[in-house]
């Protein structure tokens, strides 16, 4: 079963999906052992299939640490906070997280874009 870690531990996942922002960024990155990354590859897949029938969903990368990392690195675009919510505690996801390796620890976060300046487009 997939292990959740907090990425920041001020404001973890679940106090996240308290609030309502619009769009928003999920960022999730896993650790696995080496020998158990086929099957985070064929979950991961399995999760993103899932996810992409769910309303609010927009698009999905997968990467990978380079030099035999075994740390890999996911961000989703979802419309709003309330879409990745209903999708992130449904029940069919939530039971599809034992699909994971033992090994599997993800550490999922939301973000919002920032307007900076001749660089980043705001929200």
């Amino acid at each position: 079963m997939l292990k959740l870690r907090p990425l920041d531990q001020k404001v973890p996942i679940f106090q996240q999906l308290t609030t309502e922002v619009s769009p928003v960024v999920l960022v999730n990155m896993f650790e696995v052992a080496e020998p158990d990354i086929p099957a985070l590859l064929k979950a991961w897949e399995d999760d993103a299939n899932w996810m992409k029938q769910q309303p609010g969903y927009i698009s999905t990368q997968l990467h990978r640490g380079i030099a035999g990392s075994t740390a890999f690195l996911n961000y989703a675009l979802w419309e709003s906070v309330a879409h990745f919510r209903a999708a992130f505690t449904h029940p069919d996801f939530q039971s599809a997280l034992e699909q994971y390796p033992s090994s599997a620890v993800a550490s999922p976060h939301l973000f919002t874009r920032l307007a900076v300046p001749n660089l980043c487009v705001g929200p």
